[in-house]
């Protein structure tokens, strides 16, 4: 499994509550669910995203907008309207009331009709552990990608058919929104360049990409640079310094560093003792991975996990 793969597999659109809105000015939308990942993409019209840092972002027909959580953040169809009367919206779908606070989402239409100025398509992420922790550490607090109009004209398509709630339709949405999340950040990324994180720009380099596929598809190996270079295909010296320059680290230090992030979720999300932890991450044995994980996290495993708990 690739970083990004690996990163994903902690976050889905699992019975996520989906949103098909047609607004007419002035409005705005208070998102105040704390979900981990939101993605608004707008399908005709456009607005203002306004985060709580004071960011404003303006998005348009096209645009398909993840904004990391999960503090409660607006859409407004201007800044200016938030601080005058306007029709104003909130979702909270995922609290543990029963009921949505707020307009019920599920394929309303909020507006006046067809000539209403803006349509999107809303869609929260729910965690499934912590896994996800270190793609959010990677992400701005919004990144905006651009469609072109054939994939925003399917979307709507597959939205409309969600909203008349048939059956499969809940799941379909679901793997929309996981189809569509991927996409738009491997795009971004693709984009970031040098601003990207280091594990994604090394899937790119034809020296690194074999190596961090072979330590991610089996991270409790005993992996050496050595080994490592042997996977690319190159020299121990070459591989390390190739490593370090575009990766910002050194080999063993960004598989220390994986390992680490690894071993925080499994202690966070499963009952699995200190020594199947220590194994499943590459260890030999339960005293070298405490150390490890002490001097990375400032924690013992054991204190780590009843502090998650």
């Amino acid at each position: 499994m690739d970083p990004l793969s690996s990163l994903l597999s902690g976050i889905r659109a699992e019975g996520s509550v989906v949103s098909h809105a047609v607004l007419t000015a002035p409005w705005s939308i208070t998102f105040t669910d704390d979900a981990p990942l939101t993605m608004v993409s707008v399908l005709h019209g456009g607005g203002t995203l306004l985060l709580p840092d004071g960011t404003e972002r303006a998005i348009g027909a096209g645009d398909t907008a993840v904004v990391r959580g999960p503090a409660p953040f607006r859409l407004a169809d201007e800044p200016a309207t938030v601080r005058r009367p306007h029709t104003a919206y909130e979702i909270n779908c995922f609290s543990t009331d029963a009921a949505c606070t707020g307009q019920e989402l599920e394929g309303i239409h909020w507006g006046t009709g067809p000539d209403a100025a803006t349509t999107l398509i809303v869609g929260a992420y729910r965690a499934s552990g912590h896994r996800h922790e270190r793609l959010l550490r990677a992400l701005p607090p919004v990144l905006v990608v651009t469609e072109d109009a054939e994939v925003c004209a399917w979307l709507e398509n597959a939205a409309a058919d969600a909203a008349r709630l048939t059956a499969g339709s809940q799941a379909l949405m679901d793997r929309l929104l996981d189809w569509a999340l991927v996409c738009t950040l491997r795009t971004w990324f693709d984009r970031a360049g040098a601003d990207a994180p280091g594990w994604y720009r090394g899937l790119a380099d034809p020296v690194l990409a074999p190596a961090l596929h072979a330590f991610h598809g089996r991270p409790a190996a005993s992996w050496t640079v050595a080994s490592l270079a042997a996977q690319a295909g190159v020299s121990r010296a070459l591989f390390a310094r190739r490593f370090s320059e575009l990766m910002g680290r050194p080999p063993l230090t960004y598989l220390t560093e994986c390992r680490m992030d690894d071993a925080e979720a499994l202690l966070a999300d499963t009952d699995l003792s200190i020594a199947q932890i220590a194994r499943t991450v590459g260890y030999a044995d339960a005293f070298g991975f405490s150390t490890a994980f002490k001097r990375h996290k400032g924690l013992s495993p054991s204190r780590f996990r009843t502090a998650a708990a």
